[in-house]
């Protein structure tokens, strides 16, 4: 069986988490959590970066820090994960969905301006993928009427718009370190912060609302609560298990890069003929080959090729339910304008397998059967 997805594993995960164990300092913000972090700094170039527990509560910090209250409005696509919804609702703030676009499946910049109301606080656009949105004209549009821009970078990492990676657009990015990302630490995410300004406060937000980190940087003689906050620190053997990946990020990238190049010449066929659509990539977008996906041509021809591949021992997956078409995006959330894309296009994709131990024979395989499908 080829499964859908197999969490990055390098050799040195354990090696490291013993030593993580014998530096006697597994909980959080430990050496490897430090390692990580100036990884993440100097590959993104943001001044701060805090591990945190999940992308999710990267959102959440992010929500914090941006001050979301009762009553806000924050604007973003309905084709992306719960959490992206999520960390503003909890802060009392309403989802403003709006359509996406058919070619990247990013938020359609387009609409954003249309839906700002005297009660949006921010945008949050979501590089679907590890697609840049079209930052520009999002940025333009949030600088013009005063908004926060928070970026969901869940499957962004090493991936770059204009030569600038993504999640250091915005006041705020997100990066998911869970088993199906790219780099993982099973579950895990990390919050990058782009002034300075913010960095204590999201420290002290991080550390339970408490000055815990001054104190060991020297800064205060005893730690005290200073704000309302949670623990939203991973364990160091988390970090542990992340730095053996990151030390190897080129390798990583390029191997699920040649994946990806071979899915797209072997199925490009199929494309030409118009019998499937493949991942658009813009040109002023590096990916990082986080995905490979197809479109067919609906919903039922979809769950007749799932049903295919996996007699042929493939896994293969649909992705997100449109946010708000679930009963929580309908009770929380509303959508702007006209779904003209969003529920069409999600009902139309289809994930093929793609993780880093991937081989090229086994993608040979899985296309020859996406061809037999058709034929």
């Amino acid at each position: 069986m080829i499964n859908f997805n197999v969490p990055p594993f390098t050799g040195k995960e354990f090696e490291y988490m013993r030593q993580a164990v014998e530096n006697e300092k597994i909980c959080g913000d430990g050496p490897f959590t430090k390692k990580c972090s100036e990884w993440i700094e100097a590959q993104t170039g943001t001044v701060k970066c805090l591990l945190t527990t999940s992308c999710t509560h990267a959102t959440e910090l992010a929500a914090l820090l941006a001050d979301i209250k009762p009553g806000d409005e924050v604007i973003m696509p309905s084709y992306t994960f719960v959490s992206t919804a999520n960390a503003f609702v909890l802060r009392g703030a309403t989802p403003v969905f709006v359509d996406i676009r058919p070619d990247t499946m990013n938020m359609d910049e387009k609409l954003v301006e249309d839906a700002i109301t005297e009660r949006t606080r921010a945008i949050a656009p979501v590089h679907y993928a590890g697609v840049g949105c079209e930052m520009d004209t999002i940025m333009d549009i949030a600088k013009r009427h005063h908004l926060m821009v928070i970026e969901d970078a869940a499957q962004g990492i090493m991936a770059s718009y204009k030569g600038k990676p993504l999640g250091t657009f915005g006041e705020f990015g997100c990066f998911s370190f869970h088993e199906t990302k790219n780099f993982s630490m099973g579950e895990g995410g990390a919050l990058l912060i782009r002034d300075e300004a913010d960095i204590l406060r999201a420290e002290i937000f991080r550390e339970k609302g408490t000055d815990r980190s001054q104190y060991f940087r020297g800064q205060v003689d005893k730690y005290r609560w200073q704000d309302f906050g949670s623990s939203y620190l991973p364990s160091d053997m988390n970090a542990a298990y992340l730095y053996a990946q990151l030390e190897l990020a080129e390798e990583i990238t390029k191997a699920r890069m040649d994946r990806w190049e071979e899915y797209r010449e072997m199925l490009s066929p199929l494309a030409e003929a118009g019998r499937i659509e493949l991942p658009y990539i813009p040109e002023e977008c590096t990916h990082n080959a986080h995905m490979f996906y197809i479109k067919t041509k609906d919903m039922e021809e979809r769950s007749r090729l799932i049903a295919f591949l996996k007699e042929k021992e493939i896994l293969s997956v649909f992705h997100y339910v449109p946010l708000h078409s679930a009963p929580a995006g309908q009770k929380y959330g509303r959508f702007h304008g006209e779904d003209r894309y969003t529920t069409k296009e999600s009902e139309r994709i289809l994930r093929l397998p793609m993780f880093y131990k991937l081989t090229a024979d086994q993608v040979a395989y899985i296309a020859d059967q996406v061809k037999a499908f058709y034929a």
